[in-house]
């Protein structure tokens, strides 16, 4: 999962950016709505954390322009304005969910993983696909019941194809969303996490696709 925290309170970002990474979580920093304009409008998120107060205009009026451009990526709102204006001005931008300052990392992680797992259309926190389990509320894969070792970023991959299922993922796509932006487009690092994947998981697990992806297979030959 991959987000974009817009917060201009820099030991609260710099806490809450070190908590989700420590959770898998890739996490990508705005200050102020103008940042976060354009990198909602360049790169691609899973989801967006948003404070209101920010220094140049409410985080709701950024918010409502991103809807009115049909960027349509889940957004959390993240701030210490309690009122209930405030959070009806939110939804009316079009939030999806809204946490208050002070706050419990651990609800903001589980409250991210339930609009990532909704915006795939699941409902329930744990997707079966074959004898693979992705549990999105523990952060954990299973293979016939039996927890699986991950890496973070190996964790990040099989997760985006579980809740892509039956969707093919390009490469791209797999670029965008799981791993950090400094890497190479170009660079082999999926390859070597696929095929990592498959000796964990089986070999016929995810299934390649030329010129078009991947994508999580649910064929008895996965064992």
């Amino acid at each position: 999962m991959k987000i974009l925290l817009v917060e201009d309170d820099t030991a609260l970002a710099e806490g809450l950016c070190a908590s989700l990474k420590d959770a898998g979580v890739l996490v990508e920093l705005a200050g102020d709505g103008r940042t976060a304009d354009f990198l909602v409008s360049t790169e691609r998120y899973d989801a967006v954390v948003l404070d209101l107060g920010l220094p140049d205009g409410n985080g709701a009026q950024w918010l409502s322009g991103w809807r009115e451009r049909d960027i349509d990526l889940p957004v959390l709102i993240l701030t210490a304005r309690e009122r209930w204006s405030d959070k009806a001005a939110g939804f009316s931008a079009g939030a999806d969910d809204y946490v208050t300052k002070p706050f419990e990392t651990a609800e903001v992680l589980f409250r991210l993983r339930a609009l990532v797992r909704r915006a795939h259309g699941h409902a329930h926190p744990v997707i079966s696909v074959g004898d693979l389990t992705l549990d999105t509320h523990a952060g954990q894969v299973s293979r016939s019941g039996m927890p699986v070792s991950l890496t973070a970023q190996e964790f990040r991959l099989v997760s985006h194809l579980i809740q892509a299922t039956p969707r093919v993922v390009s490469r791209t796509e797999l670029s965008e969303h799981v791993y950090d932006g400094d890497q190479e487009p170009d660079s082999n690092v999926i390859d070597v996490q696929v095929s990592r994947l498959r000796r964990k998981l089986g070999n016929h697990t995810i299934e390649t696709l030329r010129g078009q992806g991947y994508r999580i297979t649910a064929g008895e030959d996965s064992r």
